[in-house]
């Protein structure tokens, strides 16, 4: 035998020997009601774990010999949670910050996309993939990552595709791909040679009918990019497994999904569920996976169908069926431990029989130091002046009493009511910042390194308000832009300056004074913190907006604001 096969042959004769009571397992799970996502059932049992991955269901333990015993008392014993679809960086948090969050929620594994970070680290983006992948295998939680389809260069992503943990390529652009991208092309032949899988935004809105047969022809994996019952019911008919999604400023949309999968009587194989976008915060808050379950039971699906969209069908939609998803032999122990199935709890969480959290605090998690990825702020507003901020209507009534302008609202995202022409008063020749009587901030959308004249999109905002100061903040990917959201051309113009000079940042000013920073060294997009020091910064940013007059609901203003760049880039707002 060669030393593969040596070590294989050590491993299948160490279970055997197990199971006829020669040799020590590691872990023995007692008193369990076992989930049975095959059969769709609920069993009691024990569980038996060695080397990381199941071995037996209900052992004899009159033979048995284990490190360690494990009393259920009783609980429900489910499969690791999975989050099919989720950005790295829309938690702004690094990845051992995540697990923090993450993990107590009992989320064992994410497939996730990195593409906004190694978009802006531009030509460093396969040493910053590097960076970011070092010692994933450390983490308390599983990590399947993507290359990046939309947002860089061909040659990164090819890069990309040879690390480890990357199983194929992220989402395409659904802009690009549909006007015969040649790096589109590339970038889909090689994840073809490879075997790997390809995730869908599909884009439905944007597509016509024809284009609708490209994802799915050349080999998508999935879809994502769903956001009515119309969307869902082509998404499943052209064969994608759909992602039904929470994502930040969204919270009603997954709801009108779970409406119509309901109201339709959709067979839930179809489906999984993921998070796309969500803050730390909304995961301290109200939860990861556990709590999307817990919605799906609260909008009339069965409890075990719900709990089979975030386990089972997602290890089967990336053909991993084998590895994870269900508590049957061979599949990795990733095991959470509740005490009721239509509202998930998980008051234990393993990961490799490992357990790693309780009663939703983090017990184990790895220590990669990612101060190699922070990097100095390049400024690019040296020349911006207030005038450029004022906002210039798109038309005027005929008397000059109303002018007609663009306004933003943050809770439209992946809506056509994101942004809207609407008719304002003027005075004195100039807008005011009120819309049906219902007085607004401003938002100016500034490209940060111009060659020639700068873009500058300047309109109404709904979602954040200032009575004075203001706010600003930054993102990188695809291009760099800031948006700031004021009263006063002045202040907005002096806040974009402080942002400027950090790699990236969000920060309120008021008279000429920082009232609260919160950096993001890592490439302009994630935060060198930890949980506590990442929640504190996003805190301090809206404690300081409420004094200049912001009542802030859901998720951080921080968070409200990035959302903002999905949406302006969707739809073309910028250069």
């Amino acid at each position: 035998m060669n030393a593969l096969e040596a070590a294989h042959y050590d491993k299948v004769r160490a279970i055997f020997d197990i199971l006829e009571g020669r040799s020590e397992a590691d872990l023995l799970l007692k008193n369990l009601n076992i989930l049975d996502v095959h059969g769709e059932t609920v069993y009691q049992g024990s569980i038996l774990v060695y080397d990381k991955r199941i071995i037996a269901l209900n052992p004899d333990e009159g033979i048995l010999k284990v490190k360690e015993v494990f009393d259920g008392k009783g609980l429900y014993a489910i499969p690791g949670l999975i989050d099919a679809h989720i950005h790295f960086e829309s938690q702004l948090a690094h990845p051992t910050a995540l697990a923090e969050a993450m993990v107590p929620c009992g989320t064992t594994t994410i497939y996730a996309e990195c593409l906004d970070l190694l978009s802006a680290a531009g030509e460093e983006g396969a040493d910053a993939a590097e960076k970011l992948f070092r010692d994933y295998d450390q983490l308390p939680y599983r990590l399947y990552a993507f290359a990046p389809g939309k947002k860089t260069s061909a040659d990164v992503a090819e890069a990309v595709l040879d690390m480890e943990p990357v199983i194929g390529l992220g989402e395409f652009e659904h802009f690009t791909y549909s006007a015969g991208s040649d790096d589109d092309f590339r970038k889909a032949a090689w994840v073809r040679a490879k075997g790997g899988f390809m995730n869908g935004h599909w884009g439905v809105t944007a597509l016509s009918d024809m284009m609708l047969n490209y994802l799915p022809a050349i080999g998508v994996s999935n879809n994502h990019d769903v956001w009515n019952a119309k969307d869902i019911e082509k998404s499943i008919r052209y064969g994608f497994p759909t992602h039904i999604k929470f994502g930040v400023g969204s919270s009603e949309v997954i709801k009108v999904l779970l409406r119509a999968i309901v109201d339709r009587k959709w067979p839930t194989d179809n489906f999984m569920l993921c998070t796309d976008n969500i803050s730390v915060e909304r995961l301290l808050a109200m939860g990861h996976m556990d709590w999307i379950i817990s919605l799906c039971v609260e909008m009339g699906i069965n409890p075990i169908h719900a709990i089979k969209m975030a386990t089972y069908n997602t290890a089967r939609s990336f053909h991993m069926e084998d590895r994870l998803g269900s508590l049957t032999p061979g599949r990795f122990a990733d095991i959470v431990l509740t005490d009721s199935l239509s509202k998930i709890n998980p008051l234990y969480v393993f990961k490799d029989g490992a357990l790693v959290a309780r009663d939703r605090k983090l017990l184990k998690n790895a220590e990669i130091d990612y101060s190699g990825m922070c990097k100095n702020g390049l400024p690019g507003l040296g020349d911006l002046t207030p005038e450029q901020l004022e906002i210039v209507p798109l038309e005027i009534s005929l008397d000059g009493s109303q002018g007609k302008v663009l306004l933003f609202d943050v809770y439209g995202r992946g809506h056509a009511k994101f942004h809207q022409e609407v008719w304002v008063p003027l005075k004195d020749g100039k807008v005011v910042a009120e819309v049906d009587g219902l007085e607004l901030s401003r938002l100016s959308v500034v490209q940060r390194y111009a060659d020639g004249k700068r873009h500058v999109v300047n309109g109404l905002f709904k979602g954040v308000h200032v009575n004075r100061g203001a706010v600003a903040t930054f993102w990188p990917a695809p291009k760099p832009y800031f948006v700031v959201v004021g009263q006063d051309s002045a202040d907005m113009c002096h806040c974009l300056s402080r942002v400027d000079s950090y790699a990236g940042a969000c920060v309120v000013t008021e008279n000429g004074t920082d009232k609260a920073v919160m950096r993001l060294d890592i490439y302009g997009v994630m935060a060198n913190m930890n949980v506590a020091e990442l929640t504190s910064a996003a805190g301090a940013i809206d404690a300081a907006l409420e004094e200049l007059g912001n009542r802030n609901e859901g998720e951080p203003v921080v968070n409200k604001l990035l959302s903002l760049f999905i949406s302006l880039h969707r739809f073309r707002f910028m250069a």
